[in-house]
């Protein structure tokens, strides 16, 4: 191969290469445009396209426009308003601050510039490829019209999807500055026709308006202030996740960002309710110190990396699930001044009365059955079954404690036990009408969380395993690193793994719940865990899984035969019980009927 001399690229070349990283199609086109216009203070937009945005894009605002002796300036490469220095670039609170996007796309596109000033009241037009300005008419704001994208990179071009494809992905984008600009109107034109639009409204009706009626009905609603993070938005019910992470949508000061640590952390905070590989609904906004949060990672903004990333995920994980501990089926306030403060919920006073009652016999015999909630992680099948007799021991007084109900009984959420149906649901009745309740699902729940409360108490290390050979495997750098750094965090969870040689780990003992699993995927993946997240996280998950086995075996099973007390009992709990709505392994635990759902299976009123 010829070795040829180091030259300077031509400055054309030099700008196509540049706007590669910002430009990848039209949708990055409008992203960069609704960036520019919303920076401006518009409070209108209106979005054009033909072809998809392949053909054109038109972008129009009613902000405050740009001055004339400035036009031409706005289209240099890293030129900008938005900042001026290093201290500017730290605390970045624009949506815009680069100064790329224009330059990068009249590199790849036809592009003009429309725009006026209220302090001039005349608008100019100017062409990017030959610099001229001319006077034009329109109001106060900019508009910018880009057509042909990528005339000039043949090759780029040859990568866009159909028309269709790409006005999907050029709508989603307005879609997201729809959620972060409530009182922005948004519209979007297609080839002349209206393709979406958004009206100013409020926040709660703009995200009905976007995100739909499904996830507004069932949403709830976040509010956390951990100092200098605060969260809000809404999260969705585990009866709306998807099997896509498509209805997921984060924002860090009003941007919209893809990062890490709040996905890891919502993925946590559904851990206990989600079931199998379904993805959670949410709609998050994370306000932060600008100058706690660097925005210049991409080109495209759409990344950003935390300075305190533990705070940040932190308040995700307890804001969420806080959201998602209280029981649906009752009246919830939801309160967030402090990490671990509970929610309270509205009972009438008969009920919290009962639920103390209980509440207090529960703790009582958790102490009475002390020795026996030591032994109930025993590898001894003997010692494991007469543990889960002593665990439905514990909890029956419970399910025992409530009177005969009589017919005139206060309005509880899940109403009152009418039978059970096939040893395996309970039927109830409510002011809504019928409740339909899985009893060994709900019991789970309950089970689970009262372990939880427990070990958390005691600050309790499970019963270990002691392998007769130790299992090795090869391990990578990091995991022998990690292994030896979090060694006393790893023992707390049961799990024994030390070096065996420079390159190879030996798991030498498991917790004994697990002794019959994969001890080396299960090893891997604790590491896994503590090298990305430390040991906070990666304990208490471990833990919860090993207690959700325990619960799984302690609940009531399907065909035993509850009485009507017992049944009524059962649903107080679970109307007192934060996340009681899913099982452990998030399946739903009751379902409503209404008189109307019923009434139409009967064609009553037809």
């Amino acid at each position: 191969m010829t070795r040829q001399p180091i030259a300077a690229l031509p400055d054309a070349l030099v700008s196509q290469i540049a706007a590669g990283e910002v430009i990848e199609r039209p949708a990055a086109v409008v992203r960069e445009l609704l960036d520019n216009a919303l920076d401006a203070g518009a409070r209108r937009v209106v979005v054009r396209l033909n072809g998809g945005g392949a053909r054109l894009i038109r972008v129009e605002d009613d902000g405050c426009g740009i001055p004339r002796e400035q036009l031409g300036l706005a289209l240099q490469r890293h030129a900008t308003s938005k900042i001026s220095s290093l201290n500017d670039l730290e605390a970045v609170a624009s949506m815009g601050f680069r100064g790329e996007a224009l330059a990068a796309i009249a590199s790849v596109a036809e592009l003009s510039l429309i725009s006026c000033t209220h302090e001039s009241g005349e608008a100019f037009s100017l062409d990017a490829a030959s610099g001229e300005w001319v006077a034009a008419a329109r109001e106060t704001g900019t508009t910018v019209e880009v057509r042909e994208l990528f005339f000039a990179v043949p090759a780029r071009r040859k990568f866009l999807k159909s028309d269709a494809t790409e006005l999907a992905h050029c709508v989603e984008v307005v879609r997201r500055h729809a959620l972060a600009r409530p009182g922005v109107a948004f519209e979007v034109w297609h080839e002349g026709k209206l393709a979406e639009q958004f009206r100013a409204a409020p926040a709660r009706q703009r995200m009905q308006d976007v995100l739909g009626d499904a996830f507004a009905e069932s949403a709830i609603a976040l509010q956390f202030d951990a100092g200098p993070v605060q969260i809000s938005g809404w999260v969705g019910t585990p009866d709306v996740a998807r099997a896509r992470a498509d209805m997921q949508y984060a924002y860090v000061n009003g941007r919209y960002v893809r990062e890490k640590v709040s996905t890891h952390a919502m993925r946590q905070a559904y851990a206990d309710v989600l079931r199998g590989h379904r993805q959670p609904s949410y709609l998050l906004y994370m306000q932060v110190d600008p100058q706690r949060v660097d925005v210049n990672v991409h080109p495209t903004k759409i990344e950003v990396r935390f300075r305190e990333s533990r705070e940040i995920h932190q308040a995700v994980l307890h804001a969420t699930r806080q959201a998602l501990a209280a029981p649906r089926a009752g009246s919830v306030e939801v309160v967030a001044p402090s990490l671990f403060k509970p929610t309270p919920v509205d009972l009438n006073p008969w009920t919290q009365s009962r639920m103390q009652l209980a509440s207090e016999e529960v703790a009582d015999n958790l102490v009475r059955e002390g020795p026996h909630w030591q032994r109930f992680s025993a590898p001894s099948q003997a010692e494991s079954a007469q543990a889960i007799a002593n665990l439905q021991a514990i909890w029956q007084p419970a399910l025992q404690s409530q009177p005969e109900i009589e017919e005139a009984t206060p309005d509880w959420p899940l109403g009152r036990a009418l039978a059970q149906l096939h040893g395996i649901y309970i039927l109830a009745q409510n002011a809504l009408g019928l409740v339909i309740v899985d009893m060994h699902a709900a019991h789970e729940r309950i089970v689970y969380e009262g372990l939880k409360a427990q070990m958390h108490a005691n600050a309790g290390k499970p019963s270990v395993q002691n392998l007769l050979i130790p299992v090795t495997f090869a391990a990578t750098p990091q995991e022998v690193a990690t292994a030896q750094s979090f060694e006393a965090a790893l023992l707390q969870l049961g799990i024994d793994v030390s070096a065996f040689s420079a390159k190879t780990l030996a798991v030498r003992a498991v917790p004994a719940t697990l002794a019959g699993g994969d001890a080396v995927a299960l090893a891997r993946a604790v590491l896994a865990e503590l090298a990305s997240h430390g040991v906070g996280h990666s304990l208490e998950l471990a833990q919860h899984a090993l207690l959700s086995t325990m619960a799984c075996h302690g609940a009531v099973r399907a065909n035993r035969v509850l009485s009507v007390p017992e049944m009524n009992a059962l649903l107080r709990q679970m109307e007192v019980t934060e996340r009681s709505d899913q099982c452990n392994h998030g399946r739903p635990t009751w379902r409503q009927l209404s008189v109307k759902e019923l009434d139409s299976l009967f064609m009553r009123g037809r």
